[in-house]
């Protein structure tokens, strides 16, 4: 048995977004520009809307203009695809976001390729994808960056290294599943993408040295599913209700039995504050990148 190492995904979060605040302020001392993100939201999605709060407030606090276009539900497919064709040829704007989901009239697909690849900076265009596929420079996802990000320091604190491990993500998503296995790939691991439809699912989990869960259901991967010294990265973020004597009460919960499997990880992240955190800060460091590779600047170490 381990006794595993909590994986502080809000710690670090917040030691990127310092170090982004610094290069920000070099970058602007010395250039006079300032990197400007651009986040669009159609209709009233309360989730979205906290969401969208959140990325200005974090955006203006390391120094970056934070601009948000609220757009009513009734705006059709064809009014969006103008406004993201404008602010691609905007030349003042860095990174374009377009918040998920979309009303059910418009196709997030065409919205999503409708976006410059340069200032894709959620990373979900093809482009984006193809250039990650082949190992060229690009823009990646950033819920996978940020749990590479807290991966490699977890690793790091153990003296240990990603070369030659064997690694097993449960989700073949676009947005995490699949950049996960590519980016763990390039780390020089050997690469298993599970899910549903594999057979014996528990045993291929059992011979992760490096378990990344992102299935979407709570607590699905069970504490003997985990490899004794394994790290686990646990991208679910899951609702469910649970009894208290105040009666029924909403906790969130990850992907993996956390209480079962942190005895047998050598490191785990926990839900929430592990790698929830690090999905905006990865937002803002990719918005950095978008704005060093526009302007034909050095990206800074790290980013």
């Amino acid at each position: 048995m381990s006794n595993g190492q909590i994986i502080d995904g809000a710690a670090y979060a917040e030691q990127l977004r310092q170090r982004l605040a610094q290069h920000v302020s070099d970058l602007t001392a010395a250039h006079g520009l300032v990197p400007c993100l651009v986040v669009v939201i159609v209709g009233e999605d309360p989730a979205s809307q906290i969401y969208v709060k959140s990325k200005g407030e974090q955006t203006r606090a390391i120094g970056m203009e934070s601009r948000t276009i609220r757009l009513p539900d009734t705006t059709s497919e064809a009014e969006l695809l103008h406004l993201v064709d404008e602010l691609n040829r905007d030349t003042a704007v860095n990174g374009i976001l377009v918040q998920l989901p979309l009303p059910k009239h418009m196709s997030s697909l065409k919205v999503i390729d409708a976006i410059s690849a340069d200032k894709d900076v959620d990373g979900f265009h093809v482009v984006n994808a193809g250039r990650l596929a082949v190992g060229l420079e690009g823009i990646v996802p950033c819920t996978p960056l940020g749990s590479l990000m807290l991966l490699k320091d977890a690793v790091a604190k153990n003296n240990d290294t990603l070369a030659g491990k064997h690694a097993v993500i449960v989700g073949r998503s676009n947005i995490v599943g699949k950049p996960m296995a590519q980016l763990l790939l390039n780390q020089d691991c050997t690469v298993t993408i599970a899910h549903s439809k594999t057979r014996n699912l528990a045993e291929v989990c059992r011979e992760a040295d490096i378990l990344v869960a992102a299935v979407g259901r709570p607590r699905f991967v069970q504490g003997d599913w985990v490899k004794d010294g394994a790290y686990v990265i646990d991208v679910g973020i899951n609702r469910i209700q649970i009894d208290t004597p105040e009666g029924p009460k909403s906790k969130v919960v990850g992907d993996v039995d956390f209480d079962a499997a942190k005895d047998h990880a050598r490191a785990i992240t926990p839900v929430p504050k592990g790698v929830g955190p690090m999905t905006i800060a990865c937002l803002l460091n990719n918005t950095l990148k978008a704005f060093c590779l526009q302007n034909s600047l050095p990206v800074p170490d790290g980013v």
